[in-house]
């Protein structure tokens, strides 16, 4: 029954002319509201559209009310849940409104005249008449502004459609949770020791206002733990009813089935097979996915958009051209899905392409023919590696399912293909996992790996060896040295890529050696290493090999060795087309060499700003490709050169930063003994210099500076030191600019002086009073432009055109 807000008319024992009143409090929301109330008072068709769940109905009610000063003739909800059928709608609005007769002509003839607001409430299930019947009320009735709430648009002549997303989970989905709580529990109060349950839960629950408060519900039943730890199973839990609401309101899955019957059978099978996706996914990625016999590929883009269009899949925050399904509408379709195995190999078999292309890139090594793990050396011209660490990492929710379903079995020999498929992706992905500083998660995963093929299998081999590269860096060298040793002994054994995978196993041990201080086994691994590399025709192992080399001299204190094994390094990978500094060029061996020179340089009397140089150019190669540990060496050894230049505030704020990084990616400096009392006289001499309260003041400062602060500060000294006459020197130089002769526009100028200024696009848009996707457009075009990838390339930029113009 419909109830309006106008003037106080009675019709039995209900007053039209007031809104429903709220049952319970309501939280946030107020960036939306103030959104639909700007719209309310520019254009005459608002309709609220978002997923189940989400809150449009209450939001609705909540902006008319505050927006009824603008309409004399009250504001009037009509609720048409509860209705089937599209002939009803126009009675149903006549009833709201108070009027005897239910036809067309004697609503309109009500309305014109008015200045009103009309709230259509839950349009989805009757779209077609609902858009028609707005359509007629726009044209008949100028003084009627109509507020529609549904699962998608109505997609009438001259409609606003305003989404509405869930709330921001750990802020106002936290609050909403903790006053339901305070409900069901009195007494319950949200304390520090509850904050990262109920976050968790909210997350979990994707901010959804509706499961939020079924979630609140149990805990008449269940601890709040406890609960947060059933939901990351599944939120089949909350099956509770709530009374007193719609029946699509009830019960979670209720409100999701309303969806579901609302879906053509095309849009119903996507949802179903879209369920595989733990993360975000594609338009490539669901057509390589879904596609099958039931859902020809053609197909399934139409699909989609009618999924996007009915809020059943949504856009990603982060990246438009990425879809993502809720949780509650994920596991739905999972349960209504059969037959998951195909899709999910479909999945599994696009991914470990994807892991395949991104190994290639890192380690320069050919399509394998057949099953994996063949590093080799063919391809030695790398492309770009930024995209595909960016490919990756959107994947990786689903990354980790698959990794799940294909090593779940105990018995390889149960599904052998499908295990093998799991192992060749994760040994594709051990640099992927160095690079994200994810060691732990890398460990086990090639830890199931190793359990799931026994001796002796190709599949441990690989695993073992990758496992043990992993364990270096984060200082377990007992387990690394052990891991990488058992590797080459049943590498050596299984014959099938014996040759290449023994020489991987000694360049790893030749660097878990280092690490450990055993120097001369690792000298004697390294030249085993550099013998079998050169013998596979693996150039870019060798130039990997050099960097290696270059960190052992420098841990036995011979720099200038250190200096001229980075020098060459450079020269072979210069020779090999992977010059660093060029677009699309290499990032991560570079990166790994200009550290080591930089660190080795530091020790060179004299030689200080060709260290600032390497460790800049080290650094601005890390940071693009997101390198976590790489980066956090690099920040290092600028705070030991800065106390090496009596800096000392500028030291103590660089280990700061330094360690904020450390704590992300695990032990510090690798746990390597001789780096780390490099480290500890940098800082005694900073905590001596400025004594203990400013050195902690300046240690502090780290945390009030974002990591591209850093680098566009590192990158900044260098280039003027260089400007000021500081002599380039090989493997030391800026990454060369982009030729002086691209121009950009005035206004791409202005942008982009404001992205090397550390503001985000948002903030950007804000400041010159123009739209973020207006901003977004500039940034990619200065990108295009100057055939560079990230704000970091276009800060080296600036500073490069800046030292012309000087």
């Amino acid at each position: 029954m419909a109830i309006a807000a106008s003037r106080g008319q009675v019709t039995g024992q209900r007053r039209l002319g007031l809104l429903p009143a709220e049952a319970t409090s309501f939280v946030g929301r107020t960036a939306e509201l103030a959104g639909i109330a700007d719209l309310l008072g520019s254009t005459r068709m608002v309709t609220v559209v978002g997923p189940a769940g989400v809150g449009k109905s209450r939001v609705s009610l909540r902006a008319a009310a505050s927006a009824a000063g603008q309409f004399p003739d009250g504001v009037w909800l009509a609720d048409l849940g509860g209705i089937g059928h599209p002939a009803a709608v126009v009675g149903t609005v006549a009833k709201a409104l108070g009027l005897p007769e239910a036809d067309l002509p004697a609503v309109l003839g009500h309305l014109r005249g008015r200045r009103l607001l009309l709230i259509l409430d839950t349009c989805e299930h009757l779209v077609d008449a609902c858009a028609t019947f707005a359509d007629v009320v726009l044209r008949s009735a100028p003084g009627v502004s109509l507020l529609a709430t549904s699962r998608q648009p109505l997609d009438t002549q001259g409609e606003h459609a305003f989404p509405l997303l869930p709330l921001a989970a750990a802020t106002d989905a936290v609050e909403l949770f903790a006053q339901r709580a305070a409900a069901v529990l009195p007494g319950f109060t949200l304390t520090p020791q509850h904050q990262a349950d109920v976050v968790r839960l909210c997350a979990r629950l994707d901010g959804i206002p509706l499961a939020i408060e079924l979630a609140a519900v149990r805990l008449r039943a269940l601890p709040l733990g406890e609960l947060a730890s059933q939901l990351e199973s599944g939120i089949r839990l909350l099956t509770v009813s709530r009374r007193g609401t719609s029946p699509r309101h009830q019960t979670l899955r209720a409100a999701v089935d309303w969806s579901y019957q609302l879906c053509t059978p095309a849009e119903r099978a996507l949802w179903e097979r879209l369920s595989v996706f733990a993360g975000t996914f594609d338009v490539s990625g669901a057509e390589d996915v879904c596609a099958d016999d039931v859902l020809p590929r053609d197909q399934v883009v139409y699909a989609l958009v009618g999924l996007v269009d009915k809020s059943v899949v949504l856009r990603d925050d982060t990246d438009p051209s990425r879809y993502r399904l809720l949780a509650a509408l994920r596991e739905f379709g999972a349960d209504r899905f059969e037959a998951p195995g195909r899709c999910l190999d479909q999945l599994a078999a696009r991914l470990g392409a994807m892991a395949r292309d991104f190994d290639e890139r890192f380690r320069s090594s050919p399509r394998p023919g057949g099953h994996g793990f063949g590093h080799g050396a063919a391809a030695e011209a790398p492309r770009d590696q930024v995209t595909a660490l960016r490919g990756l990492h959107q994947e990786y929710e689903n990354i980790r399912a698959v990794l799940g379903y294909t090593l779940a079995s105990d018995e390889p020999a149960g599904d052998l293909a499908r295990g093998r498929l799991g192992a060749d992706l994760a040994v594709r992905l051990s640099c992927y996992w160095q690079v994200r500083g994810q060691f732990d998660e890398g460990r086990q995963w090639l830890g199931r790996v190793a359990d799931l093929f026994p001796e002796p299998a190709r599949e441990r081999a690989w695993a073992l060896g990758e496992r043990g590269r992993l364990a270096t860096f984060q200082g377990d060298f007992a387990r690394a040295v052990a891991d990488i040793s058992e590797s080459i002994r049943l590498a050596s054994a299984v014959g099938r890529d014996a040759d290449l995978a023994v020489a991987r196993g000694y360049l790893y041990l030749n660097l878990a050696l280092a690490f450990a201080g055993r120097y001369a086994e690792a000298e004697a691994a390294g030249e085993t290493a550099r013998h079998r590399l050169t013998d596979c025709g693996h150039r870019v192992g060798v130039i990997g090999l050099e960097a290696q080399l270059a960190h052992l001299h420098l841990l036995t204190g011979d720099a200038a060795a250190a200096v001229e094994c980075c020098d060459r390094g450079l020269a072979m990978l210069a020779d090999a087309g992977g010059g660093a500094g060029q677009p699309g060029t290499e990032r991560w061996i570079s990166g790994y060499l200009h550290l080591v020179s930089g660190l080795a340089l530091i020790q060179c009397p004299g030689r200080e700003q060709a260290a600032a140089l390497a460790l800049s150019r080290a650094l601005a190669a890390k940071h693009e490709l997101g390198d976590a540990l790489g980066t956090a060496y690099a920040i290092e050894g600028l705070a030991w050169l800065a106390a090496q230049r009596e800096q000392y505030e500028r030291t103590a704020w660089l280990l700061g930063a330094a360690d904020r990084l450390w704590d992300s990616t695990g032990r510090r400096l690798s746990g390597v003994a001789v780096m780390e009392e490099s480290r500890q006289r940098a800082v005694k001499a900073a905590r001596g210099a400025l004594g203990e309260r400013r050195f902690t003041v300046a240690y502090a400062h780290a945390t009030t500076l974002g990591l591209d602060a850093v680098v566009r500060d590192a990158v900044a000294e260098a280039a003027a030191g260089q400007r000021d006459g500081a002599p380039g020197e090989p493997g030391t130089a800026v990454a060369a600019p982009v030729p002086a002769a691209v121009v950009l526009t005035k206004r791409e100028r202005e942008i982009a002086d404001l992205v090397a200024s550390g503001m985000s696009n948002r903030e950007i848009a804000t400041q010159l009073f123009i739209s973020k996707r207006t901003v977004d457009a500039h940034v990619e075009h200065i990108f295009a432009k100057l055939e560079i990838s990230s704000r970091v390339k276009l800060t080296m930029w600036l500073q490069a055109q800046a030292g012309i113009s000087a």
